[in-house]
């Protein structure tokens, strides 16, 4: 079930000239990269973003501030770019659509909607388990009344999930037996997707890249710690995962972006179980908070394969040659207590091999993404070292798995 168009020849639009733009549906930190990416490769880029002092925007040669579903905004973005991505999953598919037909977009709308809707999601991947032989965790999808009282007992305990616009870790609460099912499910209400909890060991991401002509190439392993829902350090290569688990998980990667037809960067998250199986779990149609590392341990960062997705020009080496620790830095990093101040980023920038990336989000708040650190070594040891130096410095408790 190849559900874009079929494999066509590169028609590559070349850097440097009069017609070399990119658009880009979002002006988060993923569009703030992905510019960087694009105009070190001889592009200008014009984003589409109704927020006027975002991260993309304030690097974007041009700044198109209008909603993702105004008519003339998208109309503009099509003149301005030939080409045209989005950052994030939660733009209206139908924009998509409608850029699509004055121009190439990647990945394409019906991609982008699955990935949309969690149950959509699932139905997909249980469709690719056929094949695969990796399928998501045993779930339900819950509309009514009528869902709610077809529960399987053997689904709980579970996590209950909303369908659409679930993001580090909000729209989910876990449920330990029928009555917390139906108390959340009154507080959730609208179409959610209850998922068996099962004994997990931990999660690793599997960033995958495909061109328009079926080109495809997986990254190594990463591994993922998250803390309260929020992805908190990623370490890459993955020092847990075993040399078939991998395997296993970069095939179904594989696979997976094979049978949507998708082209761009797609990032697909699976659980590792206690006994050595895998589930997948989600993906992301676009780059990725766990991909981050690739910036700087890799020889073709996920925003530069983006780029080159996008242009149709050949995709680059995903060759990893330095072991990497990613912290991700939220908001709260600079608070102590309630005052608040600036980090001490002259010591962090000490470490070796630190590399940091700021958004140029004017306002830190809790939890708010505003940049990661990206720890490069010889060895996966140094690099979690370093980390953790990080870490105190930073006044952020660093749990034994980082």
């Amino acid at each position: 079930m190849n559900i874009d168009k079929q494999d066509q020849p590169r028609q590559p639009l070349l850097p440097n000239t009069a017609a070399s733009r990119l658009g880009i549906l979002g002006g988060g930190q993923l569009g703030r990269m992905f510019a960087h990416a694009a105009q070190a490769m001889g592009y200008q880029v014009a984003v589409l973003e109704p927020e006027a002092a975002c991260p993309a925007a304030q690097v974007a040669e041009h700044h198109v501030q209008l909603a993702y579903d105004d008519e003339q905004g998208l109309a503009l973005l099509s003149r301005l770019a030939p080409r045209v991505t989005t950052e994030f999953e939660n733009v209206p598919a139908d924009s998509l659509k409608l850029l699509a037909t004055g121009g190439f977009v990647a990945p394409a709308a019906a991609c982008v909607s699955i990935a949309q809707d969690r149950l959509a999601e699932k139905h997909f991947f249980t469709r690719c388990g056929l094949h695969t032989g990796v399928y998501p965790a045993p779930h339900w999808g819950i509309a009514s009344e009528e869902d709610l009282k077809s529960v399987n007992d053997d689904l709980l305990p579970g996590i209950l999930k909303t369908t659409r616009m679930g993001y580090d870790g909000k729209g989910q609460v876990r449920v330990r037996n029928r009555e917390e099912l139906h108390t959340a499910y009154a507080l959730m209400q609208g179409h959610c997707v209850l998922e068996k909890m099962l004994p997990l060991a931990y999660e690793v991401s599997v960033l995958v890249a495909r061109g328009v002509d079926g080109e495809a190439v997986v990254y190594p392993i990463a591994e993922n710690v998250h803390r309260d829902g929020i992805l908190f350090t990623t370490l890459a290569p993955s020092p847990n995962v075993s040399p078939e688990v991998a395997r296993q998980a970069q095939k179904a990667a594989l696979d997976i972006i094979a049978e949507l037809g998708y082209v761009g960067v797609l990032c697909i998250e699976f659980f590792v179980l206690t006994d050595g199986s895998i589930v997948v779990n989600e993906m992301a149609p676009r780059p990725h908070n766990s991909g981050h590392y690739t910036m700087d341990a890799c020889d073709t960062s996920q925003f530069e394969q983006q780029v080159r997705a996008l242009a149709q020009l050949p995709l680059g080496s995903v060759r990893q040659h330095s072991a990497a620790a990613m912290l991700n830095i939220l908001g709260d990093v600079w608070f102590d207590g309630e005052r608040q101040r600036e980090p001490a980023w002259d010591r962090i920038l000490a470490i070796p091999g630190a590399h940091l990336h700021l958004y140029g989000k004017a306002e830190a708040r809790r939890a708010r993404k505003m940049g990661h650190v990206t720890f490069v070594a010889s060895s996966m040891e140094l690099a979690r070292a370093n980390l953790r130096s990080a870490c105190v410095i930073l006044g952020i408790a660093t749990p034994e798995s980082a």
